[in-house]
């Protein structure tokens, strides 16, 4: 593993652990050179669909391109890192199992919006803003008036 700090290609695992999940590896290293540590994370590679975009183009699933979404959707709201990560964990898992080669951005999108949905509202609402391209107020309290909806029932 490269370091961060140095680029040093030599160092030490100081500790390994599991998630809670069982699904990813947390290993503290240390530098063989600056002595410095840093974490590094390790997941089994599973085959993700590729995504395919509003103009017909494709990329592969960008795992780190949700958590950042999802992370300034979040900003400033009560939701914990693990919560966000476990969230992302979730999607990925959704569209391992579905199967597929392809998926929508569109289907992508909704399914992040889900998420957010039971994480917390006002970072549900921030995403779909942005997502859903609301164009004026109206939009913006349609979407508020069907979260209060839901939640009436």
């Amino acid at each position: 593993m490269k370091c961060p700090f140095c680029a040093y290609l030599e160092d030490k695992v100081i500790d390994s652990r599991l998630s809670q999940d069982g699904s990813t590896t947390r290993r503290r290293r240390e530098c063989g050179q600056c002595a410095k540590r840093f974490t590094t994370y390790e997941r089994v590679e599973e085959t993700l669909p590729l995504v395919v975009k509003k103009d017909g183009t494709r990329e592969s699933f960008d795992r780190v391109k949700i958590l950042g979404g999802l992370k300034k959707a979040c900003e400033k709201r009560p939701v914990g890192i693990e919560e966000i990560e476990k969230a992302v964990g979730k999607l990925e898992s959704r569209f391992i199992e579905l199967g597929e080669r392809e998926i929508t951005s569109r289907a992508v999108g909704e399914a992040v919006m889900d998420e957010l949905k039971t994480l917390d509202e006002v970072a549900y609402v921030r995403f779909a803003s942005v997502y859903r391209e609301f164009r004026d107020i109206n939009e913006f309290m349609k979407e508020l008036k069907d979260i209060l909806d839901n939640k009436k029932r």
